[in-house]
C-alpha cells in the first residue's frame, strides 16, 4: 500500500473561485449561450489548476477552451463531445499547439461496456514522399528550421477525422453541435495572454514568411498586445463550413483544394525568398481515415494502465518504464531513490523506443515484447541502486527469449527531432466516460503557414520523421515513406482500477509528453502525492541522453544526490503542461493542470464540492 499521507487538503479549500475560471455550475448550453457578447479588453478570464465537484470535469491549458467543454456537458453532451468542443476551442486559443490544420491521438473509455479504444488521428505523409524527403542534393540531411518552414513538412491533417469518428463512435451530439461555441469564440474573440504574445515572439520571422500568416498573427504588422481581444473570424467560417458540410470539405471538397494549393506553393510575403514546397495531393486527403487502434495495456500495481499504440511511442514507452520499475517498493522508498529508478527506466525504455517503434503499417514493431513484464525484468537487469548506468545505453532485444542479465546486443539510436509544443485536453463525464485527447500541429506554430482566407496552420508533423538512418546496415522504423505516419511521442493515458475509472491525463512536450506523463504517475501512485501535487512537483527527463533535462527546480532540490550517484544535469526552463482528471470516492471529481508552467492551466467541474466534501488524494494501487 502506499505510504499514509500525514496532510488531507479538504475540498473546501481547494474549489473556491475553480469554477470561475472552468465555467460556472449550471453553465449554459453551447448553443444558447449570448453571440453579441465581446469579451471584456484587458480582462482575461481567471485561470484555476484544481477543482473538485460532479457533474463533469475538464483540464486544458486555456479557460475559454474549459469553460466551452463544461458547458457541452451541462447541457447533457458526454465526453466525447465535449473533448471535441474542446478541441475546437483550443483550435482558436491555441492555434500555435493545436487545430484542423493538424493531428492527434484520441483516447476513450466508454462506461457502458468498460472498454478503452482509441483513434489515430495521425497525419500521413504524402503518397509522393519517399525516404530521402529531407535530404539534400549531396545526401546529407536539410537543415531542420528549413524543413519546418516549408510545404514539404506538411502532412495530410487527421484532427478533423479524428472528432468525426468520436462523435460517431461514442458521442451523442453532431458536429454542427460541437463546433457551434468554437465559432462563437473565433468570432467573438479572446482576450490575449502573456503566453499567447510570447509564443507569437518566438515564431515571428517564421509568420513573417508568409504573407496570410503575418496578416493573422501580426494584426497591423505588430504583435498582439497582452490584453487586447484576438479574433479569427476566418477561423470562425471555416468552423461554420464544416457544420454545415461535414469534414469531407477538407478532404475532398474545396477546402482540401485549398489546403494541397497553400501546400504545394505556400504563400511566401513580398521580397520572401522561396520555400520548399510540398508533396501533398488531393488523393492524400481523399485516402486519409483516422482508424481506431487497440490500445497499449499493462498493470501497474494493481492498476490498468491504458496508453496509445504506435504509431505513438507514449504508450509502450510508459507502460515498458512501468513495467522496469514495478519490481523495486518505490512506496517506501525516499524521494533520491525513487527517482533515480524512474531516470534509469526512462532511459532504458527509450533506448527501446527509438529503436523499434515506428508505423506498424511500414516496420514491425515487437509490441508483445516491449510490453511484457519478462522483458522489463531483463532490461531492469542493468539498474543499480547505487550508480547510474552509463548514457546513452543500448537497446535490448525484445526477441522472447530473456535471460536473467544479458549482455546489450540491441542498437543505440538517437530519438531524433520532435516539436515541444502540442496541447492535452482531459474530459471525464457523470456516467465515468473518459477523453484523454492530445492533439498538435508539430512546432509551436507549425509549418507557419495558414491556408489563405481559412483562418488554420498547417502542420509541420512531417519533420518527426527521421531524416536520415544513423547506421544504413539496420532497420530504422522512422524513415519517410508514402502515405507513412510518422512516430510521435504524445501519451493520453488512461488508468482503471478493476475496470473502473480511477485517473486520466496527457502532456504537450515533443519527446518530453512521455518522461512527463511517466513521473505524473509514479509520483500520483508510488510517491502518493495528489493529482494536483503530481502535475505541480518539478520535473527532469530522461530519454537516454548523457544529461539528465530538469527544471531548475528539480536540480535545486535533487541535483546533489543525485548527480552522486552518476546523473549529470542540464536546465531547461519548464517540461511540459499536463492536465489530468481523477474520480474520487463519493460521486466527486478532481481536475487539474498546471499552476504555472505554460502560462497556467484551467481546470473546472459542472457543479463545485460544497463543505465536508472529503479528502482529494485516496491511495492508488496496492
Amino acid at each position: 500500500m502506499p505510504r499514509p499521507r500525514t496532510t488531507l487538503l479538504a475540498v473546501t479549500v481547494l474549489t473556491g473561485g475553480a469554477l470561475a475560471a472552468g465555467g460556472p455550475a449550471g453553465a449554459a448550453p453551447a448553443d444558447t449561450a449570448p453571440a453579441d457578447t465581446a469579451p471584456a479588453v484587458g480582462k482575461p478570464p481567471e485561470k484555476a489548476a484544481l477543482a473538485v465537484g460532479t457533474g463533469g470535469a475538464v483540464a486544458t491549458v486555456d479557460p475559454d477552451a474549459t469553460r466551452i467543454g463544461l458547458e457541452v456537458l451541462a447541457a447533457g453532451g458526454n465526453a466525447a463531445d465535449a473533448a471535441v468542443a474542446t478541441a475546437a476551442a483550443l483550435g482558436v486559443t491555441e492555434p500555435y499547439s493545436a487545430g484542423i490544420g493538424g493531428g492527434g491521438f484520441f483516447v476513450y473509455y466508454d462506461a457502458a461496456t468498460g472498454t478503452v479504444t482509441t483513434i489515430d488521428g495521425r497525419e500521413t505523409a504524402p503518397l509522393a514522399m519517399g525516404a530521402d524527403a529531407f535530404l539534400d542534393e549531396a545526401g546529407e540531411p536539410i537543415p531542420f528550421g528549413e524543413a519546418v518552414a516549408s510545404g514539404l513538412s506538411v502532412g495530410t491533417p487527421g484532427t478533423p477525422a479524428t472528432w468525426v469518428t468520436a462523435l460517431e463512435e461514442f458521442g451523442t451530439w453532431s458536429l454542427a453541435e460541437t463546433l457551434r461555441a468554437p465559432a462563437r469564440l473565433a468570432a467573438r474573440g479572446f482576450v490575449v495572454d502573456e503566453t499567447f504574445r510570447e509564443q507569437t515572439a518566438e515564431n515571428e520571422e517564421k509568420f513573417r514568411t508568409f504573407a496570410p500568416t503575418a496578416e493573422l498573427f501580426l494584426p497591423g504588422g505588430a504583435l498582439p498586445e497582452v490584453g487586447s481581444v484576438f479574433r479569427n473570424p476566418d477561423l470562425a467560417r471555416t468552423y461554420r463550413l464544416l457544420a454545415t458540410h461535414g469534414v469531407e470539405e477538407l478532404y475532398s471538397g474545396r477546402l482540401a483544394q485549398e489546403i494541397v494549393r497553400t501546400a504545394q506553393d505556400p504563400p511566401e510575403a513580398a521580397g520572401v525568398a522561396d520555400v520548399r514546397p510540398g508533396l501533398l495531393a488531393e488523393i492524400d486527403l481523399e485516402l486519409y481515415e483516422a482508424p481506431l487502434r487497440e490500445p497499449t495495456k499493462i498493470d501497474y500495481r494493481g492498476l490498468e494502465v491504458y496508453g496509445m499504440a504506435p504509431p505513438s511511442s507514449g504508450g509502450s514507452t510508459v507502460a515498458e518504464a512501468l513495467n522496469i520499475l514495478e519490481p523495486f517498493p518505490l512506496d517506501s522508498l525516499p524521494d533520491v531513490p525513487v527517482l533515480h529508478a524512474y531516470l534509469e527506466a526512462s532511459a532504458l525504455a527509450f533506448a527501446d523506443r527509438n529503436a523499434y517503434v515506428g508505423d506498424p503499417a511500414y516496420s514491425q514493431v515487437p509490441l508483445a515484447e516491449l510490453l511484457s513484464d519478462e522483458f522489463a525484468a531483463e532490461r531492469a537487469c542493468t539498474f543499480s541502486p547505487d550508480a547510474a548506468f552509463e548514457k546513452p545505453t543500448a537497446a535490448g532485444n525484445p526477441d522472447g527469449e530473456y535471460e536473467p542479465c544479458p549482455a546489450g546486443e540491441g542498437p543505440t539510436v538517437g530519438e531524433g527531432a520532435e516539436g515541444p509544443s502540442t496541447t492535452h485536453l482531459t474530459v471525464g463525464d457523470a456516467q465515468g466516460n473518459i477523453a484523454s485527447y492530445t492533439l498538435t500541429i508539430e512546432q509551436t506554430g507549425g509549418s507557419g503557414i495558414t491556408v489563405p482566407g481559412r483562418g488554420f496552420l498547417l502542420n509541420n508533423e512531417l519533420t518527426d520523421f527521421t531524416f536520415q538512418a544513423a547506421d544504413p546496415t539496420r532497420p530504422e522504423p522512422n524513415l519517410p515513406a508514402p502515405g507513412k505516419r510518422p512516430r510521435s511521442s504524445m501519451a493520453p493515458t488512461i488508468v482503471l482500477d478493476d475496470g473502473a475509472p480511477v485517473l486520466a491525463l496527457g502532456s504537450p512536450g515533443g519527446s518530453t509528453i512521455i518522461t512527463t506523463v511517466l513521473q505524473t504517475l509514479v509520483n500520483r501512485i508510488d510517491r502518493d502525492l495528489d493529482l494536483a501535487e503530481a502535475i505541480a512537483a518539478p520535473r527532469a527527463s530522461q530519454r537516454n541522453t548523457a544529461q539528465v533535462s530538469a527544471e531548475p527546480a528539480f536540480i535545486e532540490a535533487y541535483g546533489e544526490p543525485l548527480r552522486a550517484l552518476g546523473h549529470e544535469f542540464t536546465s531547461v526552463p519548464e517540461l511540459g503542461a499536463a492536465t489530468g482528471i481523477e474520480y474520487l470516492p463519493g460521486g466527486l471529481m478532481l481536475a487539474a493542470a498546471e499552476a504555472e508552467r505554460r502560462g497556467g492551466g484551467s481546470a473546472g467541474v459542472v457543479e463545485p464540492a460544497g463543505p465536508g466534501a472529503g479528502p482529494i488524494d485516496p491511495p492508488l494501487g496496492d
